[in-house]
């Protein structure tokens, strides 16, 4: 039975207050990590294409059967053509051969390897259509209502959606669920087969104290990211979805946390509404004062 920890996720499982003055073909939403309190949100409960977040519900299940034990760091896993086939992005290796599953989680996180995604997929489950089925049983346990996943990748597939509110919910249950496994999603490079290979989110360990979760795109979905910082005892989980270019989506979703933790750590008392207008305001501007232009 897969671990449902108690998770103080507030007002999202309740709704969200409905604010559209940002109005945009982007979603997003930020919630405090701690209470599950939305502090600013934005199409947050419209269907969207996760593209390689559906890769964070493989690691969740993946993260219960290390903790149940159905799986350990070390076993070694066979690669089947069906995996060996998925297109990229992928390690590339052949059917037939093994790998081990800390790599394999390495490389879902810093890769967004798709064939890795296929072969977690199918020794956790008979298929990974069987898989897929598990997944969306799950999401609707942790109350990510609005989801259905198709496969583990996140490869396209018109009938696997989700929105910004339930990828809230699922980046949550992560670390509180499973903070002992929090930490890999810091790792910014892995190594495989002699190969190095770099991450995608490019806010890892910026000066907002950012260190986790994933990105993603599909020419459908548009760059996707959901994330989390932390400022002394204060940490909030961003997620925006549907951006046109990647510099876009990660000064948004710097401008959102930045100005969330400002919040939180001077007032004791949230004004949600002032707070999201001093989001949209920002978003609006054409600089941050956060990392991402330094770079």
């Amino acid at each position: 039975m897969y671990i449902m920890k108690k998770l103080y996720l507030g007002l999202i499982l309740l709704g969200l207050t409905a604010f559209s003055a940002n109005a945009s073909n982007t979603s997003s939403i930020v919630i405090d990590a701690k209470t599950g309190n939305v502090l600013y949100s934005d199409n947050a409960e419209t269907l969207r294409y996760p593209a390689s977040l559906t890769k964070l519900m493989t690691l969740y299940i993946t993260f219960n059967a290390l903790e149940t034990g159905k799986l350990k760091m070390t076993d070694k896993l066979k690669v089947s053509h069906t995996a060996a086939s998925r297109s990229p992005s992928k390690l590339g290796m052949p059917a037939g051969s093994y790998i081990d599953v800390k790599t394999l989680i390495q490389a879902l996180i810093v890769k967004s390897a798709n064939d890795c995604a296929t072969v977690l997929a199918e020794a956790l489950s008979p298929t990974e259509r069987d898989f897929a089925v598990l997944m969306t049983k799950t999401a609707h346990k942790l109350g990510m209502y609005r989801t259905t996943f198709k496969n583990a990748s996140g490869l396209p597939n018109s009938q696997q959606k989700t929105t910004a509110k339930d990828l809230a919910i699922l980046g949550a249950a992560i670390y509180h669920h499973f903070p002992q496994y929090y930490h890999l999603f810091s790792i910014t490079q892995f190594t495989y087969n002699n190969t190095t290979y770099k991450t995608h989110n490019y806010l890892l360990n910026d000066s907002l104290g950012t260190d986790g979760m994933k990105t993603g795109y599909t020419a459908a979905s548009g760059f996707n990211i959901l994330t989390s910082a932390q400022q002394g005892n204060y940490r909030v989980i961003a997620v925006t979805l549907g951006h046109k270019k990647v510099k876009q989506r990660d000064e948004s979703i710097s401008k959102m946390m930045e100005i969330s933790l400002n919040h939180i750590q001077e007032n004791k008392q949230i004004n949600t509404y002032n707070l999201k207008n001093a989001i949209n305001r920002s978003i609006k501007t054409e600089k941050t004062k956060t990392a991402y232009n330094n770079r």
